[in-house]
């Protein structure tokens, strides 16, 4: 008999593990002859979600593993120490609010019978705000037009992988990244499921601007040569606005037979051509930052407790 596992990252997520736990465990009855197991990775809560999950290690002796990393290091490394620490034949990653459906797992795994090695959930539509929503299709529209042009138009963070899949990720150490898309990178043939996202029902999203703001930035660098591009573009662009006033200055002074008052000129290209040096020098700290990183070659997370199922 094969197994499924379900890595759930959690962080500040007391409110939703009453819920979560039992509807994850109610699919092992649904799953057709295949184990169940949940691997729930603490992602350094400071609310009571790790007293709570391990209440439910001791109610159900077996069927969960729960993995408590020493500080919040992120959601991408709290899905990698629950993909290392995860023994299925495949594995499915879903948020611990379960915005997503869990459901779908069962057709995810029908899929996975038939060989697809990866299989998203597609987001049809998400019940968010409309201020979120902008923002997020802004960047998916970004992301398919610079580096994936096939990646799901609305994004995703619900899928099932073979064991195949999960060792090539066990094996990636990368820093400053996404799960996802890096998921996504490695090539495999994605088979779909279509899923709606809907609102959160308990609890607060940890999801904040800034989050989602540092998570673009580390996506577009991590996986698109954009950023670094966008200096040479605004090279190419200063460079071209220059010779463009420049010419017009030559007309002025042709047409008036003397050097027309410049300081606005001067002090404009001057206030130009400095934005851009910070802009330009800003882009490549970011590049400098994440090299640092690897070079470090420090663990992208570490683990303070497992309790491990009997």
């Amino acid at each position: 008999m094969s197994l499924f596992s379900i890595v759930v990252p959690v962080y500040q997520n007391e409110k939703n593990i009453p819920e979560t736990v039992p509807a994850l465990l109610e699919l092992g009855s649904r799953l057709g002859g295949h184990g169940l197991e949940l691997v729930f990775v603490d992602d350094g809560s400071r609310d009571r979600s790790w007293p709570l999950l391990l209440e439910f290690v001791k109610k159900h002796p077996g069927r969960i593993r729960a993995v408590r990393l020493t500080r919040n290091f992120g959601q991408t490394a709290a899905i990698q120490a629950g993909l290392r620490h995860s023994k299925g034949d495949c594995v499915g990653i879903i948020s611990c609010d379960l915005q997503e459906p869990h459901a779908a797992f069962i057709d995810m795994i029908q899929a996975w019978e038939k060989g697809s090695k990866f299989v998203l959930g597609e987001r049809t539509e998400r019940a968010d705000s409309v201020a979120e929503r902008t923002l997020s299709n802004l960047f998916w529209f970004l992301l398919r037009k610079v580096a994936f042009t096939d990646y799901p138009r609305l994004g995703f963070d619900f899928c099932l992988i073979d064991r195949e899949v999960v060792n090539e990720i066990n094996l990636i150490n990368e820093k400053n990244s996404s799960i996802f898309v890096l998921i996504y990178w490695l090539g495999y043939r994605a088979h779909r499921v279509p899923v709606r996202r809907e609102t959160r029902r308990q609890g607060k999203s940890q999801w904040t601007l800034l989050r989602k703001l540092s998570f673009m930035a580390d996506t577009l660098i991590g996986f698109t040569y954009l950023p670094a591009r966008l200096i040479t573009f605004a090279g190419i662009a200063s460079a071209a606005l220059c010779v463009a006033d420049f010419v017009f200055l030559l007309v002025r002074w042709y047409q008036l037979q003397a050097a027309p008052p410049g300081w606005m000129t001067i002090a404009g290209l001057l206030l130009l051509l400095s934005a851009m040096v910070l802009f330009s020098l800003g882009i490549i700290s970011e590049y400098l930052l994440r090299i640092l990183d690897e070079a470090r070659k420090r663990p992208p997370f570490v683990v303070d407790q497992i309790v491990e199922p009997k």
